[in-house]
């Protein structure tokens, strides 16, 4: 989750909602890494979870990542957690809720629903006071 963390301060620096988000591989090492881009990148796809989905199946050479978990800064939202459910990843673990958008546990549970071809476990916590921190300074500056 710290290197989760590293990658939101980099969405910070550019001006982006500090998400972040990194996929470790099967082995333990890290497999995919990525923060919000949708601003520089003028998209409303570059969400942390997808780009670190593509750099880690660019990196195993498949679409599947099974055997694998995210590390996310905040919980994912519909969107993210319906990309992590297609590439089968194993567990998501994420430091906060996120009341507005979260599709794992807040608005919905794609992850989870029994209803899914696909589940993954979902572990909230680590790191969540830096993750506020982070997420709370980020707004307070923009709207100050």
């Amino acid at each position: 989750m710290a290197q989760a963390l590293a990658e939101a301060r980099l969405a910070r620096n550019l001006d982006e909602v500090p998400v972040g988000c990194v996929i470790v591989g099967p082995e333990g090492d890290v497999i995919g890494r990525g923060h919000n881009r949708t601003r520089t990148d003028k998209s409303p796809l570059a969400h942390a979870e997808l780009l670190a989905i593509r750099e880690a199946c660019a990196h195993l050479g498949y679409e599947r990542l099974q055997g694998c978990t995210a590390f996310v800064t905040l919980e994912p939202c519909f969107m993210c957690a319906g990309a992590l459910s297609h590439a089968r990843i194993e567990r998501v673990v994420y430091a906060l809720r996120d009341p507005k958008f979260g599709g794992c546990v807040s608005l919905g549970e794609v992850l989870s629903d029994p209803r899914a071809n696909h589940r993954a476990r979902l572990l909230e916590g680590p790191l969540s006071e830096e993750c506020r921190d982070l997420l709370v300074g980020f707004f307070k500056d923009r709207r100050g």
